[in-house]
Order: C-alpha cells, then sequence, then structure tokens
C-alpha cells in the first residue's frame, strides 16, 4: 500500500521560502514517478512540479524560476523548494505517485498524500 506524508507548510509573508517534503513508503520508489499538485480555494488541483520517468522534470510555468523539486532516494523523500513565494501561491500543496507520468501530469495521478497547507500573505 503505498503512503504519501507532507510536511513542511506554514504560513509565510510574500517573498519568503518554505521547503515541502514528502516520505513516501509502501512501494518501490524508483519505479514510480512522483510530484507535486496544489490546490487554491475554489480552484482545480493543478500539477506544480513533477519527474519524468526519464529523469527530467516538468514545472507549471506559474512556478518556473521560482520552485524546485528534488528527492532523496536513499531516504525516499521528495522535495519541493519554494523561493520568491507569491499570495497566488496560497494553496494546500499534495505529494503525488504514479506509475505513468502522463497521467500523473494530465490526468488525475493514482496516488495523493494528505497535503499541507501553503499560505503566503
Amino acid at each position: 500500500h503505498v503512503q504519501l506524508v507532507e510536511s513542511g507548510g506554514g504560513s509565510v509573508q510574500a517573498g519568503g521560502s518554505l521547503r515541502l517534503s514528502c516520505a513516501a513508503s509502501g512501494y518501490t520508489y524508483r519505479r514510480y514517478c512522483m510530484g507535486w499538485f496544489r490546490q487554491a480555494p475554489g480552484k482545480e488541483r493543478e500539477p506544480v512540479a513533477a519527474f519524468r520517468a526519464d529523469g527530467g522534470i516538468n514545472y507549471a510555468d506559474s512556478v518556473k524560476e521560482r520552485f524546485t523539486i528534488s528527492k532523496d532516494n536513499a531516504k525516499n523523500i521528495l522535495y519541493l523548494h519554494m523561493n520568491n513565494l507569491k499570495p497566488g501561491d496560497t494553496a494546500m500543496y499534495y505529494c503525488v505517485a504514479d506509475s505513468s507520468f502522463l497521467k500523473l501530469w494530465f490526468q488525475n495521478p493514482t496516488y495523493w498524500g494528505q497535503g499541507t497547507q501553503v499560505t503566503v500573505s
């Protein structure tokens, strides 16, 4: 059973930084594409950043040059480093995983964490 547990959210002023973490367990870590989604109040969930199967990375246009996704394969932890945060980044952030990158990015990832709230004022 795949488990994804996020941490690191919080409240920050505009221009500040946060680092989100996602501890993954219950499956072979390297066999899955992993990434981050977010959902702002009154809006649909949207992909933020994710690793492709070839090791490359996709970023949403709105976070390019500000957010960086990384992972520690030895510890099975996924990170999202967020810099120069804006009020528009306020959302619940979710760690996601799927065996298919296309399904993860363009459809609906199979596995979701419980989410961690990021509030930028």
